[in-house]
């Protein structure tokens, strides 16, 4: 086997980053909104999920971290419109970067050339705190976002995972080894990053056993958020199933940049590439087909998101209720 003994780690200090804590946009009160009719609806059926109680999840990429959009999300996780944040490895480690040193995101064809792609010391510590937390029985969402929220991290005004833990709101983290740069360190140990991966996973679908009436968004995930979504529903459907009970009736949206031309066909073909793009047969066809909605929305994350919360502020508005948080 490879001897990760013998790898050169540099400190982040020596890596040019090619984002900074600039792409974090504030807070606008009246934001460039796109007036869709799928975000309109959307940020309805949120505001109803929190009235009746049914959880609202969001499911997103590495790329929305990077899209500068934190304060909006953070916003609604304090609102409590957000009853669940599951994000992939690569959004762990962005939201964390930013939080210690204001930075995150390196060339891949630069660094991957030298061979030190990934192979940043400070990076690499994330390792200890999941190691950590596996003996502590801790998730590993659970345990950085306690990490930042704890520590000496600059910025961790702007991290998603510290304002889950401050929030009691779960912030969980579904990895695959070999996908993130944290399994390149010495000091990645394979049977802690599973565990406390898969006690995140569980967590998820502990709050997707109670999403009917709920809502499920995902924002550029095009693996990770329907693999993992599709599992935990058939979980907590096969509970429900024997409680006598249906998680039916919720709904769906997709935001990313994929031209899926009509999103509500159901009868395509394996001969039409769309088929292949798992968020729209997995999120917006099978999982809501005996009774609940799929919507998609085509458009970048830095404009989707601060949409959909000036769609949710408006219709608080509307109802009368004032602004908390």
């Amino acid at each position: 086997m490879f001897d990760r003994g013998t790898l050169h780690i540099k400190p982040l200090s020596a890596r040019t980053h090619d984002l900074d804590v600039t792409v974090v946009k504030p807070l606008d009160a009246d934001p460039h909104v796109r007036m869709d009719r799928g975000l309109r609806t959307v940020a309805d059926r949120v505001v109803r999920a929190r009235k009746a109680g049914a959880p609202v999840i969001v499911m997103m990429g590495g790329h929305v971290i990077r899209s500068g959009v934190q304060r909006y999300l953070i916003d609604l996780l304090e609102r409590k419109y957000i009853s669940c944040i599951a994000m992939n490895g690569a959004g762990m480690i962005h939201d964390f970067e930013l939080a210690l040193v204001g930075a995150t995101t390196e060339s891949v064809a630069r660094y991957v050339h030298e061979g030190q792609f990934g192979l940043w010391r400070e990076t690499g510590r994330i390792n200890d705190y999941i190691n950590q937390a596996y003996r502590e029985g801790l998730g590993m969402g659970e345990a950085i976002g306690r990490v930042i929220l704890e520590g000496d991290f600059p910025f961790k005004g702007i991290s998603l995972l510290a304002a889950g833990s401050r929030c009691g709101i779960p912030v969980t983290i579904h990895v695959g080894i070999g996908y993130d740069i944290l399994h390149e360190h010495p000091n990645c140990s394979g049977a802690a990053t599973g565990e406390t991966s898969y006690r995140d996973f569980l967590r998820f679908a502990g709050v997707v056993e109670h999403l009917e009436g709920g809502v499920v968004m995902n924002f550029g995930s095009a693996v990770m958020a329907p693999e993992v979504f599709l599992k935990a529903l058939s979980m907590a459907r096969n509970k429900a199933h024997q409680l006598h009970r249906s998680i039916r009736h919720f709904t769906s949206l997709v935001c990313d940049l994929y031209d899926l031309g009509d999103p509500r066909r159901a009868d395509i073909g394996k001969d039409d590439h769309a088929y292949y793009f798992r968020p729209w047969k997995t999120m917006l066809i099978r999982t809501v087909a005996d009774g609940g909605e799929g919507l998609y929305v085509r458009g970048r994350h830095a404009e989707t998101i601060p949409s959909l919360w000036h769609h949710i502020n408006q219709l608080e508005m509307g109802n009368g209720s004032c602004r908390c948080g």
